[in-house]
């Protein structure tokens, strides 16, 4: 099933730049929430998805194959192919989805009608594709669409993402560029920051990282940002999100960038390191998002000794 508005042409201006002050106008789930979803789970990727393993999963937490779920494909650019034989549905019908709706505007106020969010109330889950992140943002942010998104979350359903999908996710999107600055200029100016959902508060997302070469670009984002939490995903690899912890899968890395937890240097006569500002997550490690703190499954819950508390300044 599609559900679209008819006018589907771009919308190229800008969204509203980040302030801080404006933080508190992402809509407030239901229950309680610290930095996860109090209910329900995320799936946050990093793109590049080569293998079903995270698409199986957000199936899973939707609720199997007969879920019904709502893909929205507004962060690319081909408006004429999102109807109910868009090629954005694939991935979920080879993993066995059968009930699908395409869900795509780039009017605001068609997103702010309660006829257009109508399929986001009968859903248990949502996953928004990749592309241009600020497309989403532009068309979604702060309307009913956004809403309905909490609101799905509160009674236990799974939002999901992959690429600029993920990248929407935290709170602020400013490490990520347009495709045509990603391998070229490598700039994203202060002023052309976003708003992300707040679906993780105090967070900051990025995506493809290991693949494109960008593990040390949140490092200066961090330092302007010291009390945010940065979390740096990689291609075919994704974050699974169930009240304040987090689960690693697929099969590369997450680089975890916390003020609060640098790697110090090693002695001189070791000739080893220099320490770093930010650490790896490996696929099976899990991360609590309130104590910040890092485990991995070998027979015991105690902190990953590098990035222990004890271990990290």
């Amino acid at each position: 099933m599609a559900h679209r508005t008819p006018d589907a042409r771009p919308l190229w201006r800008a969204a509203p730049v980040l302030a801080l002050a404006v933080l508190g106008s992402i809509p407030t789930p239901a229950a309680a929430q610290e930095v996860g979803p109090a209910r329900g789970a995320l799936v946050i990727s990093g793109g590049g998805e080569t293998t079903s393993h995270i698409v199986d999963r957000f199936i899973e937490l939707a609720g199997g194959p007969d879920a019904p779920i709502v893909v929205v494909p507004t962060s690319g650019r081909q408006d004429e192919d999102y109807h109910q034989f868009c090629p954005c549905l694939r991935r979920f019908r080879d993993a066995g989805a059968t009930n699908l709706t395409v869900m795509h505007t780039r009017d605001r106020a068609v997103a702010d009608t309660e006829a257009f969010v109508e399929p986001l109330r009968g859903a248990r889950g949502v996953w928004f594709m990749g592309g241009s992140h600020w497309l989403h943002t532009d068309a979604y942010l702060d309307t009913r669409v956004h809403e309905e998104i909490f609101a799905l979350l509160d009674r236990g359903g799974v939002i999901g993402g992959g690429s600029a999908g993920g990248h929407i996710q935290g709170e602020i999107m400013n490490v990520s560029r347009s495709p045509e600055r990603e391998f070229s200029e490598r700039k994203l100016p202060r002023e052309d920051w976003r708003r992300g959902f707040g679906l993780l508060r105090g967070v900051i997302i990025d995506v493809h990282v290991l693949a494109r070469n960008r593990q040390f670009d949140m490092i200066g984002v961090m330092e302007r940002h010291p009390g945010m939490l940065g979390i740096a995903i990689d291609e075919n690899t994704a974050i699974v999100v169930e009240e304040d912890e987090f689960e690693v899968i697929g099969t590369s890395y997450v680089i975890i960038h916390d003020s609060g937890r640098a790697i110090p240097p090693d002695p001189p006569e070791t000739w080893r390191t220099v320490g770093g500002p930010f650490y790896f997550l490996r696929p099976g490690d899990r991360y609590d998002l309130v104590a910040r703190e890092a485990t991995r499954p070998t027979g015991s819950a105690d902190p990953i000794a590098r990035v222990a508390p004890a271990n990290t300044r």
